[in-house]
């Protein structure tokens, strides 16, 4: 028995060291695949992070920039507005033109506020019923100092807010005290704007103001440097949020801003694309300075985050170390190149972001200078150059009026140039006006029968020259009539201005359906016509082609025809006339099929 027990062991002994060796074979495929899977998925995470922490730090970046431009156009903004010696209505809405939701998106409205005790509120209201705001109506809250907003120019058609009292609002109180006593522009903690109280619950968002403080800066006003009031610029958190990020966040993040960066921060706003959240990376917080406060800001990763690189790659990593180890290191290699590229893609996507993020703030910052210089050039034609020339005419047509008979011919010629070269910058001065605010004027749209517009504009355009002016049919459609008017009145204004004296007027409007869902108005005349190298140039601003020097004008009644209609969403242009003269032409949207009958 002994011996047979000996003749067998060397066979369980080689049976027990094939186990072993399978056993170690395995245990040592299983820990190193084990091994390159936490590797892997280490690597996933480490990409994931890293790629959330550069969105993170851009969106950063995005909120930040969008808030100091905010910053920039109200200091702007209270500069223009305590430069004035004496604010009066017509000047703050000359001021506050160029002001809208396009250049600051998410903002409801910008208001002037000014502070009064109990004793002085009707004193104050009118104060400001002389200054041009003869409906204001202000509307103390309780006793003691009160904060009323006496200007208001809305930018979401919410209503309007003059006459308001702010003091109401905690939050814009605390607010307007700090940007007064640091003599800056301040932005308050959040809160439910006093304006949307009146909006449906799911129209109501969580908001915050910026304000800025206004000082007398004009040499020649009595208050010179004394404390005028409060510029306030109230803006809605998501919508703010939802323009500041929409290019850095797309849908690779969920962005959440928080109104304080420590304590209990409030969820002010949030933009969340329909992406699901990617669980297996944790939320990012960061703090954006806001003014003289910080706002917390949260950054969630989504599936899409890495979207187009390798996923799951410690489950692949774990199916082929079951089927070949060997391949493993092959595999890892693969693995590590994949993910360099794709931090090299981040990377390169990353910095073109950033570089025309600093584009956009060069090009912001550009618009901004101009829309400063206009707005400053449309305030000096209004107050500095109408105020003299209407003393000028005035003088002139009472010494027309009450000493004519006693002037000799030499003296009545001399007046009479002096009344036409008066008339003339009058002229001049209005269409540098309307020039200057066609493209940022407020703009209502209504329906407007472009019918009777023309039939208006003939008659009145019927005292300045005889002229035979037919007006065909003309659709009902949806704008600004003041504009619609001003384009009609340009162009028979011009049929007929531009037709040789030897020659009778005629003009005709009418109008034509085209593809697109649009209308095609016409205004022809047998007029001196347009050459075909300038009709490229004619909308073109203080453009005079050849023909037009020995007749009065600008240049820029077609430029302003051109700026209007483009805000219409429309084309404007001109053919020759076969019958002789020109045929100006413009498009705009067909809201009403069916033109109204007459």
């Amino acid at each position: 028995m002994i011996r047979s027990a000996a003749a067998h062991s060397p066979w369980w002994t080689g049976v027990n060291r094939s186990v072993v060796v399978l056993v170690l074979v395995a245990a040592v495929g299983l820990v190193g695949t084990g091994l390159a899977a936490l590797a892997l998925s280490r690597i996933e995470q480490d990409r994931l992070d890293r790629a959330l922490t550069q969105r993170t730090s851009i969106i950063a970046q995005a909120i930040a920039a969008e808030v100091n431009r905010y910053v920039t156009s109200l200091t702007d903004l209270a500069a223009a507005v305590g430069a004035q010696s004496q604010l009066e209505t017509a000047e703050f809405t000359a001021i506050t033109a160029a002001v809208d939701r396009q250049r600051l998106p998410g903002a409801t409205g910008l208001a002037f506020v000014v502070p009064a005790r109990d004793s002085d509120v009707t004193a104050l209201q009118d104060r400001w019923h002389k200054l041009g705001s003869p409906d204001l109506k202000l509307r103390p809250t309780g006793s003691g100092m009160h904060r009323f907003a006496v200007l208001d120019k809305s930018l979401d058609n919410t209503g309007n807010s003059a006459g308001l009292d702010l003091s109401r609002s905690v939050e814009a109180v605390e607010a307007m005290d700090i940007a007064e006593q640091d003599r800056r522009v301040t932005v308050s903690r959040t809160y439910r704007l006093l304006k949307d109280a009146g909006l449906p619950p799911e129209r109501r968002q969580l908001s915050f103001v910026f304000v800025a403080p206004v000082y007398s800066t004009s040499p020649t006003a009595p208050d010179l440097g004394r404390f005028r009031g409060w510029l306030v610029l109230g803006t809605r958190g998501g919508d703010f949020l939802q323009e500041a990020v929409a290019g850095a966040a797309g849908d690779l993040v969920a962005v959440t801003l928080l109104d304080g960066a420590a304590g209990d921060p409030i969820p002010m706003a949030s933009a969340r694309p329909n992406t699901r959240l990617d669980t297996s990376v944790g939320a990012l917080d960061t703090t954006v300075p806001v003014a003289q406060r910080s706002w917390n800001l949260r950054v969630e990763a989504t599936e899409r985050l890495l979207a187009g690189t390798d996923r799951g790659l410690d489950r692949i990593a774990w199916l082929i170390g079951l089927v070949l180890t060997a391949l493993l290191v092959a595999l890892t290699g693969s693995i590590v190149g994949s993910r360099n590229r794709a931090l090299r893609r981040v990377e390169e996507a990353t910095t073109a972001l950033r570089d025309d993020i600093a584009q956009r703030e060069v090009v912001e910052h550009r618009l901004r200078q101009r829309e400063t210089e206009l707005v400053g050039f449309a305030g000096v034609v209004a107050h500095d150059l109408r105020s003299p020339l209407a003393r000028i005419m005035g003088y002139a047509d009472f010494l027309h009026e009450e000493a004519f008979d006693r002037l000799d011919s030499t003296q009545r010629d001399f007046l009479a140039r002096l009344r036409k070269g008066a008339d003339n910058m009058r002229v001049l001065i209005d269409d540098l006006l309307d020039y200057a605010t066609a493209e940022n004027r407020p703009m209502s749209t209504v329906p407007v029968d472009l019918h009777r517009l023309a039939e208006e504009v003939a008659r009145d355009r019927a005292a300045d020259r005889p002229a035979a002016v037919e007006v065909g049919e003309l659709p009902t459609v949806y704008g600004d009539p003041t504009l619609l008017r001003q384009v009609l009145d340009n162009l028979i204004g011009n049929a007929i201005k531009y037709t040789p004296a030897d020659r009778e007027p005629r003009v005709r409007v009418g109008s034509f359906p085209i593809p697109g869902g649009r209308w095609r108005c016409e205004v022809s005349d047998n007029g001196i016509g347009i050459p075909d190298r300038d009709r490229a140039a004619v909308f073109d601003a203080f453009t005079r082609v050849g023909g037009s020097e020995n007749y009065p004008g600008t240049g820029l009644g077609l430029a302003i025809v051109h700026r209007i209609v483009e805000r219409h969403h429309g084309d404007v242009g001109v053919d020759a006339n076969p019958t002789g003269g020109s045929i100006f032409w413009f498009t705009v949207p067909e809201h009403s099929r069916v033109p109204t009958p007459h």
